[in-house]
């Protein structure tokens, strides 16, 4: 009996600590360190809600300005679905797309939902590029190793 108590309590004391580093490390922690020379995202956003959209246009803006990643980032925004809002040359979005794009962004809409909702380029903002499908896109970025982030 006295064997087990003795197990357990090196066990019990392993455990606090292991807890106690962990605090420690949580109290001095500052984030990952970006250590490759080079970083793939791609942003998904298929909703017309002008929350997500602004959301998801900020987060672009967000991950380019960090400190960690400023020279290594390079980033996709495709849209497909509802999202095609964002693109439509009616939104009030097209400023901070413009930035964006000549921030190296890709700005990257679905031809699949342009046709499927009987959608002109012309209808627009001009500035932008078009893929196949938007699921075809993440699918293919996925497999090429890009995060993808759909806020």
């Amino acid at each position: 009996m006295k064997k087990y108590t003795l197990i357990i309590a090196f066990a019990l004391l392993g455990f606090v600590k292991q807890v106690s580093a962990q605090q420690t490390d949580a109290d001095t922690f500052t984030g990952a360190t970006a250590r490759l020379k080079h970083y793939d995202a791609l942003y998904i956003l298929n909703s017309n809600d002008d929350k997500r959209i602004r959301g998801t246009l900020r987060n672009i803006n967000n991950a380019l300005n960090d400190e960690r990643l400023k020279g290594k980032l390079n980033i996709e925004l495709v849209v497909f679905g509802d999202g095609v809002a964002a693109f439509m040359k009616s939104s009030p979005y097209e400023q901070t797309l413009k930035d964006l794009k000549l921030r190296g962004v890709l700005l990257a809409q679905c031809s699949n939902t342009m046709r499927e909702r009987n959608i002109n380029k012309a209808d627009l903002i001009d500035f932008i590029s078009f893929v196949p499908s938007g699921n075809g896109e993440i699918i293919i970025r996925q497999y090429e190793g890009w995060a993808t982030v759909h806020p």
